[in-house]
Formats: C-alpha cells, structure tokens, sequence
C-alpha cells in the first residue's frame, strides 16, 4: 500500500485528518514539530508550504502521507518531484490577507495550467473552493474540478479583520461559514469534501455531520508553543474523526 492510499483510505472512510503546518510557515523548526505531532497522534496526513528545502527535509523526515500547498503551478509540480505525495491549490486565507481575491476561473485556470505541467506524473489532487466566492459559483467551480478528476475539494470559510467574539462563540462564528459550504457542497458533487478554517476539537463534530469526508486542521495545531499541546489536540480531532466512522458503522 502506497503513503497516499493511506490517506485515501480514511477519506472512505470519512475519518480523514490533514494537518497544516501553513502554507506561509516557512518556520523549519515549527513544522517539524506540527509534524511530529501528526504523526504521533495518527493524522492522516500533514500539508506544508512549496518551499524546496523544507519538502525535502519533511519527505525525509516520515513516512505519512505529505501534502504540498501551493498557489503556483510550477511549485506544485516541482514538490511531486520532490516526493509529494498529494497537492493542494489553495488555502487562500493568507492570501485573501494581503488584498487577494480568486474567482472560479482563475481556480480553473490554475487547476488546467497545473494539470499540464505534472503531464503523465499525475498524484492525488486537492483543491481549495475560494470562500468568498457564491455559493453557485462554489457548486459550478466543484462540478467543473469533478470534470477534471480531481481527487478532494477543501472548503473554506470567510476572512475577517474584526475580532471574534469571545470562548466557544467565536470558535462556532470563525467555522460556520466553511460548514455551510460543506453542506451545499456535499449536496451537489460526488468528489469528496475537506472542511478546512476554524476546525478543531470544538468544530470538528459539525464538519462530519454537515458531510465532510476530512478536516483540515491548521492554526489549532501549529499557533501552539508546546508539542505536547499540539500532540494532545492532534489526538483529540483524530478521537473524534474515528467516532465519526464508528457512527456510519453503526448505520450500515
């Protein structure tokens, strides 16, 4: 069994957990300790930034399944090269932060220029729907990536400057758009769904029962100081994924 059917497995499953380390960390000493978090705790994959040396140091590092995040084609095809075992285009969140936006054709037009490069080296191809698009929008840009082949879709939520407001509230506020997406998303497309922005142990509940497949689960994680915090929360949002397949089990 290859890295990735490990992943694809837990997708099936809709137990699937990726951790983000970001796709603006460049910080080596802080990824390797997302990392090792992951891998402790039993995620089903981590997700890092474009950044060569860093995808290098990481593929040697473990053997769990790597996702590389990118919104440059040529990033993305040179991490497969580099031992990749997925790629992601997007996580725009910290782009929407410097003044960027991405309509549904500039997703497409980045998903077909990125397919073109990786050619015959083809792998396991996620792609993020841009949260500030609409909801149509959201739904025809899914069905055209499920045209394409694509493996997984990523939702997202809405970026906001204004403070959050404070405890569990927030928490639900900063996650509510992302799983409103999962549902209509879930809804309308066939290709599994990844429910990403505000997830962690409080929100991950809401994104299996709005229909994900998978979490994304980044500045949980990777904002915390200590590893032992990050070990300890990386189990706890895999605890409740496993609950999740327990659930369906307990349908069939």
């Amino acid at each position: 069994m290859s890295r990735i059917d490990l992943f694809k497995r837990d997708l099936e499953a809709k137990k699937a957990v990726k951790i983000i380390a970001g796709i603006d960390n460049f910080d080596l000493d802080n990824i390797r300790k997302v990392v090792s978090a992951a891998v402790t705790a039993g995620a089903s994959a981590v997700d890092i930034c474009a950044d060569e040396t860093i995808v290098s140091t990481i593929r040697n590092m473990t053997e769990m399944p790597i996702f590389v995040s990118s919104i440059v084609p040529s990033e993305l095809a040179r991490a497969v090269e580099l031992g990749a075992d997925a790629i992601e285009l997007g996580n725009f969140d910290v782009m929407y932060k410097k003044g960027m936006s991405f309509s549904k054709t500039d997703v497409m037009n980045l998903v077909d220029e990125t397919l073109k490069l990786l050619g015959d080296n083809r792998v396991f191809f996620s792609v993020t729907i841009p949260g500030e698009i609409s909801i149509s929008d959201q739904i025809e840009l899914a069905r055209a990536l499920e045209t394409r082949g694509i493996d997984l879709i990523q939702t997202e939520g809405h970026f906001s400057s204004e403070t959050p407001s404070d405890g569990v509230r927030g928490l639900m506020e900063r996650a509510e758009l992302t799983i409103s997406n999962t549902i209509e998303l879930t809804r309308n497309v066939d290709i599994p769904v990844m429910t990403a922005t505000g997830i962690n142990p409080t929100t991950a509940p809401f994104a299996f029962v709005a229909g994900a497949s998978a979490i994304g689960c980044g500045s949980c994680i990777n904002k915390m100081n200590s590893e032992l915090s990050m070990i300890a929360t990386a189990k706890q949002l895999v605890e409740i994924a496993s609950r999740n397949e327990q659930k369906i089990e307990a349908l069939v």
